[in-house]
């Protein structure tokens, strides 16, 4: 299966043509274009996130050296900067969200029933936002503070498979908690989040929607004890209480009662006070399921080592989000590959494998089960300068 056909088509051939054509049809991205569609930009934009490649000029250069190749790769139309950076400026972003999250609802299938190291029966989400710093001279629309420009990439991550289920890209100003009131509420879901997204009202309706949160408390909480049960402190817990908000407007905003649980980290030596609304979890797995958030913190990281979102080849708004959205597809591609093909090997591992073999003809699943190909499960050097940089890279041509 699949012998003589290159790596990178076989890649390709994992995401449905027709669901992406719908995406096209849905903002006609199509409409009087004659030589570079959607789908030739969509290709030359995931190659470019692959082979880490660092310009549009770059881009151009290393596809038109394998000329002869672009038609078994899926490209139709000619490959030149200018027509890549025409794209990614006028071409609806849209299209690509919407068949990212086509790709998302695939993946979160597969990831279903995958363990992330707490015991729960329902869906478990961290939710969080990472700045992605800007050139302000170079992205005037992007402004954040003074001098600096930024955007922010709001995610809401599926800690089963740490598939991001709802992204937002907001300017840099937008503050975190804004994003509770877009967000898609699950019944039954538990919502983990750090103290900046803390505002009694929006998790009252969040309550209001049967999900569950969880977040830590902050150290102004004005609360009164209702109740306390018993914990066992050897695990590090040191209280288990049933409170009610005290303050004039908190409480006004969420009258009911909360759980606020005390608890002590062995291995670092912190304390932590988290709050929930959950009250049938056991306290203990409530902080277990808190030290799975940290699992959206790596995904941040990870997707910056090894995907391109912070060097941009265009300076539109249009150009910044249809890159991410295209990166964020070539994740979730990869995540796919990795569970439909039962590959052993990490995301980053699959990754720098088939960046470095996307001409060549050998089945992708030979290829990433060959124990010869073996990689550090660490970033290029060449990835690890760029996000070193305080001022992220422009790369238009």
């Amino acid at each position: 299966m699949h012998s003589g056909t290159l790596v990178f088509t076989q890649l390709m051939e994992f995401f449905s043509r027709h669901d992406f054509d719908k995406s096209v049809r849905r903002y006609r991205g199509n409409y009087r274009t004659r030589d570079f569609s959607c789908r030739d930009q969509f290709l030359a934009m995931a190659f470019a996130q692959l082979t880490y490649r660092e310009s549009l000029r770059d881009i151009e250069t290393c596809l038109r050296s394998v000329q002869p190749k672009l038609y078994h790769m899926g490209f139709r139309g000619r490959i030149a900067r200018s027509t890549i950076a025409d794209a990614n400026r006028k071409r609806d972003w849209r299209i690509y969200a919407d068949f990212a999250q086509t790709l998302i609802g695939r993946a979160r299938k597969l990831y279903l029933n995958e363990p992330f190291g707490v015991d729960l029966e329902g869906a478990a989400y961290a939710l969080d936002s990472t700045t992605i710093d800007l050139c302000l001279s170079l992205f005037p629309w992007a402004t954040f503070r003074r001098r600096k420009g930024a955007v922010k990439l709001h995610t809401l991550l599926d800690l089963r498979g740490n598939i991001p289920c709802f992204l937002r890209i907001s300017h840099g100003k937008m503050h975190d908690v804004n994003i509770l009131d877009e967000l898609p509420i699950e019944p039954g879901a538990f919502y983990i989040m750090d103290k900046a997204y803390i505002d009694y009202a929006r998790l009252y309706r969040l309550h209001q929607q049967a999900a569950f949160f969880l977040t830590r408390a902050k150290k102004n909480l004005d609360a009164k004890r209702r109740e306390s049960r018993i914990v066992d402190k050897t695990t590090g817990l040191r209280s288990d209480q049933t409170i009610v908000l005290a303050g004039v407007k908190s409480s006004q905003s969420y009258p009911e009662a909360l759980r606020r649980i005390h608890y002590y980290d062995i291995e670092t030596g912190k304390r932590f006070v988290f709050l929930t609304n959950n009250f049938v979890l056991p306290a203990l797995s409530i902080a277990q399921l808190y030290k799975c958030r940290w699992q959206i913190e790596l995904f941040f990281k990870w997707i910056k080592q090894h995907l391109r979102i912070k060097a941009f080849y265009g300076t539109s708004p249009n150009a910044v989000r249809t890159q991410i959205w295209i990166a964020i597809s070539v994740y979730v591609l990869v995540a796919i590959v990795k569970k439909e093909l039962k590959i052993e090997r990490s995301l980053s591992e699959i990754l720098q494998i088939l960046s470095v073999n996307p001409f060549e003809k050998t089945p992708v699943l030979q290829l990433l089960t060959n124990p010869t190909n073996s990689f550090p499960d660490t970033p290029f050097p060449k990835q690890l300068t760029l996000f070193d940089d305080d001022v992220p890279l422009v790369v238009e041509s």
